[in-house]
């Protein structure tokens, strides 16, 4: 190879195209994380009256139909690979922010529910020291390590998702083992986690069903890889598709076997952990310290990777303009990272982990998902309307049923998140809407 040959100048490097059909759907499962559901199973449990499994399978209705709408716009905007992009461009620069904006709660939110998971967690460890000591303790470690530029590389990512891929296989094993020893049961013992008439109300399942897309709260981010995908046109969509399907399969496994397993109508330990006293029902205290040791594990990965991502999207946004950019622009000198967001998330995960509940944390999370998701949907349609109006009318169907089924779920969502995050989209209106007004202000200096 010559020298002229091998100099290629910055303007045309790109990315390379390396990534298989495979590789992408192996990245979306990561993303996710093959025990999605254990964290949230008792929430779910409790509010859907029993019918953990049921819920999962309706939630996954829903995502099946916005990750058809995700991959087809990932087709048409390449390098965008967010709903911002998605819904700012092909419907309103306005609606985009606003999604973005819904989409900070999101990440805000995220380390917050993983502090109040982890502390309760650590509970089962050294149930002896108090919530609020294991919430301080967790908010200042999420805090001073992000503060030090401390972050979790897509390596640790990949060993941490095999390693609660064995954890996951290891329940399974010890579950049916369980059941196997149990007596003869009758066969609406195997359909009741499905539909119990005795416990099943429609407005619990419905809100046992907004709680549990968090399982499935990832599966948009394949679309950020299209610019490092072979045919990214054909293996993106498909690979954002299946890996939906595959972890609305392999959560609805794993709760099912849980619902088997504890007995109906007997509360849990902890309901925030319920799923941990599961598995210690299944295979014994070891299994017990397992699965409560890789489940404290993985939140606490997640919880310090949101906490930056959340940091760095609220710098985006200051020098941006979105938000005050003396603040939320600055960038400390010495580690290169957005320190005072740092600290403010920090302190905003620290209160609200003492004052909110796993529950309400969820419920607020999937506010803004929910409303990220019927935006691509939409999105999508004004897509096929646009370029082929009723050529496209299959997938254009898909999208107006991928938005019905999340407003749907959207609306059913607790009274207090939708309060809450009705507040969070109004503030982020006013904010729009001043901003655009200094934009176009007169320059009187001169």
């Amino acid at each position: 190879m010559s020298g002229e040959a091998a100099t290629v100048s910055a303007g045309q490097v790109t990315l390379r195209r390396s990534l298989s059909f495979w590789d992408l759907l192996l990245y979306g499962i990561v993303l996710i994380q093959p025990t999605a559901p254990m964290p949230s199973f008792g929430v779910i449990y409790q509010v859907a009256r029993g019918h953990v499994v049921t819920a999962i399978l309706c939630a996954m209705v829903a995502m099946l139909f916005t990750s058809v709408s995700y991959g087809r716009m990932a087709r048409v905007y390449p390098q965008g690979g967010s709903a911002f992009i998605y819904v700012g461009k092909e419907l309103h620069p306005s609606l985009g922010y606003l999604t973005g904006w819904c989409m900070a709660m999101d990440y805000i939110l995220n380390p917050l529910i993983c502090i109040i998971w982890c502390s309760k967690a650590a509970q089962n460890f050294l149930p002896g020291i108090p919530y609020v000591v294991f919430v301080i303790f967790f908010a200042a470690f999420f805090t001073l390590l992000n503060l030090n530029g401390v972050e979790t590389s897509a390596r640790i990512n990949a060993g941490m998702a095999a390693a609660l891929g064995i954890v996951v296989v290891l329940v399974v094993i010890a579950a049916v083992r369980y059941l196997m020893h149990l007596p003869p049961q009758s066969g609406s013992f195997y359909t009741h986690p499905f539909y119990d008439p005795a416990t099943f109300s429609r407005g619990g399942l419905l809100r046992g069903t907004s709680i549990a897309v968090l399982s499935y709260i990832g599966f948009d981010g394949i679309s950020t890889l299209t610019d490092e995908a072979k045919d990214p046109a054909r293996n993106i969509p498909r690979a954002i598709v299946l890996a939906c399907f595959a972890t609305g399969v392999l959560a609805s496994i794993e709760v099912y076997l849980g619902q088997l397993i504890w007995p109906r109508g007997q509360g849990f330990p902890d309901i925030d952990t319920a799923y941990v006293h599961i598995s210690g029902r299944a295979g014994g205290p070891i299994l017990f310290m397992i699965v409560n040791a890789a489940l404290l594990l993985a939140n606490m990965g997640s919880g310090m990777a949101s906490h930056l991502g959340a940091a760095r999207l609220l710098l985006a946004m200051g020098q941006d303009g979105a938000l005050p950019r003396k603040f939320f622009g600055a960038i400390h000198p010495k580690n290169r990272i957005p320190r005072n967001n740092v600290v403010l998330i920090g302190a905003i995960c620290l209160v609200g982990a003492l004052f909110f509940s796993y529950q309400l944390g969820t419920e607020m999370l999937n506010y803004g998902a929910l409303l990220a998701f019927m935006g691509v949907n939409v999105a999508s349609v004004a897509l096929g309307w646009r370029t082929g109006k009723m050529v496209h009318w299959a997938p254009m169907l898909i999208s107006a049923a991928g938005f019905l089924t999340c407003l749907f779920i959207w609306t059913n969502l607790g009274p207090v998140a939708r309060i809450a995050g009705t507040a969070w989209a109004l503030v982020g209106v006013v904010l729009w809407v001043v901003r655009r007004r200094q934009i176009h202000l007169p320059d009187t200096t001169a």
